[in-house]
């Protein structure tokens, strides 16, 4: 398996990727295969942060990491959001996922990002680093209920690089 930056000529595949993976994902709004797009043509993406894993010619896998901020007032820190990470059902369970988050963030943390937050299962994040951005003080822009405010998480990618850093990340 390699893990290589996405080409224009993946864009479909990675599209079919995406909205198969998500089927049958525990948390999803079936949109993730279009905000993927959304943010590939937006002033966020970062293409060497748009990565994708790939076996035998076939892209099993694909994270992209984009620019998100968190704004306290007229301070503006800016870090990347992770979102989405997908894996063909089939090729699960063995590793990929792990690749790809793993290479995502030493590429991020190669190119001076401080910080990587997400929404998601505390879980399977956990192990990567990431903890509840309310450990930060830093709260999410999204309107979540509070019994899912553990799924908003944070991780450093660089030993204090959220010290001084409060407010509202944009998810």
């Amino acid at each position: 398996m390699i893990i290589r930056q996405e080409k224009v000529n993946d864009y479909q595949t990675i599209y079919k990727l995406v909205k198969t993976a998500f089927e049958t994902a525990k948390v999803k709004d079936g949109n993730e295969q279009d905000f993927v797009n959304v943010l590939r043509n937006s002033d966020k993406y970062i293409p060497e942060l748009a990565l994708v894993a790939e076996k035998d010619n076939q892209i099993i896998g694909h994270i992209m990491l984009t620019k998100t901020y968190v704004e306290n007032g007229s301070c503006k820190f800016e870090a990347l959001l992770l979102a989405p990470v997908s894996v063909m059902l089939e090729y699960r369970k063995q590793g990929i996922g792990t690749n790809l988050i793993r290479t995502s963030m030493e590429i991020a943390r190669d190119m001076g990002f401080k910080a990587i937050f997400l929404a998601g299962d505390p879980m399977y994040y956990h192990r990567f680093g990431f903890v509840p951005t309310m450990q930060f003080n830093i709260k999410c822009s999204l309107e979540i209920p509070e019994d899912l405010y553990e799924n908003i998480m944070a991780c450093e990618l660089v030993p204090q690089g959220l010290d001084g850093v409060s407010g509202v990340v944009k998810l």
